[in-house]
């Protein structure tokens, strides 16, 4: 069966986006996050345009090339500018977790309207590859629904001091079992597993 993967570029003090983060500024002041997309030598397989170190290439496009579809919460999609009515990760379908409508939705887009109808609908799309979860407040909802298997956090170090935090207030402790490190020029990949 395929894995629910939260994966996600975060400072050493846990925020995805600096302050200020909006549509057409995504990241806010914290653009600082996905400098080590291009600061390599080593094209990404997956990414185009990506330019990665020898250590981070292998490791982030395996991750990237499990992924066939995404879910990714409202706020996140509004502020990638509805990923230009395509996708984080290419090819991969997404599906658009929201409250309420979602407007402009691709063909390449799907709402939902809970966690769970999110993630199922998802698996449905990805054909048997991974599903991957875009936004702090879907890994959230996802860690509390007991349906994450792994958590990717691609390290930088830097303390932004505020902005958005990929972890939120949980119900209780989710314990991790770290099954890889791999430090990098300007990130540390650290990935672990959901323990049960």
């Amino acid at each position: 069966m395929s894995k629910v993967i939260g994966a996600h570029a975060v400072s050493v003090d846990g925020y995805i986006t600096g302050r200020d983060a909006r549509p057409g500024h995504g990241l806010g002041d914290g653009g600082m996050l996905f400098d080590w997309y291009f600061d390599g030598t080593v094209p990404s397989t997956v990414f185009d345009g990506f330019k990665l170190s020898e250590a981070s290439a292998p490791l982030f496009d395996s991750l990237a090339a499990r992924v066939g579809a995404m879910v990714a919460g409202r706020k996140t999609y509004e502020d990638s500018e509805r990923f230009g009515g395509g996708s984080p990760v290419p090819n991969a379908r997404v599906v658009v977790l929201s409250h309420s409508a979602v407007p402009t939705l691709s063909a390449q887009q799907t709402p939902a309207t809970t966690i769970e109808s999110a993630i199922s609908a998802a698996r449905d799309l990805a054909d048997g590859r991974d599903v991957g979860l875009m936004g702090g407040g879907v890994l959230t909802s996802a860690l509390r629904a007991g349906l994450v298997d792994e958590i990717v956090l691609h390290q930088v170090p830097v303390l932004l001091g505020g902005g958005r935090p990929f972890f939120q207030e949980l119900p209780g402790h989710v314990r991790l079992n770290l099954i890889e490190a791999v430090p990098a020029p300007g990130v540390t990949h650290l990935r672990y597993e959901v323990q049960r």
